[in-house]
């Protein structure tokens, strides 16, 4: 089943759904990164995350960051999501690897650290980005996000995030995003029967397993409540805008002198992009190049 993103509403819109397949993205994000069995499922989970939260903001150039910094040996979680469905990420520790927690599933929780902070920040596209900070719930990923949502946009919601992943990659991944809105919390009936069902949920990941589609996994949920899914699908990968042009203008930052140091010593530079793992190396020619420019900068001034 392709990564793809589906959004829904129920109860004439007092409730929003929105659904993400990641199984794809996660595993090219597992072996750009050379991950384990739990930082791929912390790192999944997390982009599947952004995804979601990021599905609701409404210019196309929005974006999402999240940062999960907790005091588990996974030392760290960066994803950055978009509005166009492109999201990257990584993790500070890629090759941790821990046993099985106590309900026999990967460890997430104890590889993230169930005490420290997630840091969320919303760009808009203009102005200044809406930045929220929340203490970790259980590091688990999905109970942080939602704890993040409850107390900073004190928004009733229901966030499931899930990774399945074997001996030959990745096989499910992807998320459910749950939120009640102001007209249809009043209704306490509806509210009950609604986290009745979601708590009935055994995870995201064996939904996927059992050949349910994003459509079938909402007509379950809130089929008999109104439900009216949008006609748009929207297709989502994994995606890093870094190029070898920002390296060479990272490159040059570093001033003439640097530059000619790093020629004497090395003869080239070498950068490495934390998001995707891609390599880029400037040779000897291009860093005279980049001096020269600066050269040149400085005797115009």
């Amino acid at each position: 089943m392709a990564d793809q993103l589906v959004r829904a509403t129920a109860a004439e819109g007092g409730i929003r759904i929105v659904g993400v397949i990641t199984t794809r993205l996660t595993e090219e994000a597992r072996q750009r990164h050379q991950l384990s069995y739990v930082a791929t499922a912390a790192l999944g989970r997390t982009m599947s995350a952004g995804l979601l939260l990021v599905s609701s903001m409404k210019r196309a150039e929005s974006r999402v960051n999240l940062r999960v910094r907790g005091n588990g040996p996974l030392e760290g979680i960066l994803v950055d999501a978009g509005l166009d469905g492109t999201v990257r990420g990584y993790v500070g520790n890629p090759k941790v690897e821990l046993p099985p927690n106590d309900r026999g599933k990967l460890d997430v929780g104890g590889a993230v650290g169930s005490q420290g902070f997630l840091y969320v920040v919303r760009d808009v596209g203009y102005g200044y980005p809406y930045s929220s900070t929340v203490e970790l719930v259980s590091g688990e990923i999905g109970d942080d996000i939602t704890h993040y949502l409850v107390s900073s946009e004190q928004t009733p919601s229901a966030l499931i995030v899930g990774v399945f992943v074997g001996a030959s990659g990745v096989s499910a991944a992807g998320g459910l995003l749950v939120q009640v809105l102001p007209k249809a919390a009043r209704d306490e009936a509806l509210v009950e029967k609604l986290e009745s069902r979601i708590s009935a949920l055994s995870g995201f990941t064996p939904l996927l397993q059992a050949g349910k589609s994003l459509p079938q996994i909402f007509e379950d949920l809130v089929g008999d409540m109104g439900l009216e899914i949008f006609p748009e699908t929207q297709m989502v990968r994994f995606h890093c805008g870094c190029s070898f042009d920002r390296v060479l203008g990272a490159l040059k930052i570093l001033g003439k002198d640097e530059l000619i140091d790093i020629i004497d010593k090395e003869g080239e530079a070498e950068a490495i992009c934390e998001f995707c793992g891609q390599v880029y190396k400037a040779n000897q020619s291009e860093l005279e190049t980049l001096i020269q420019e600066l050269q040149l900068e400085q005797a115009e001034r």
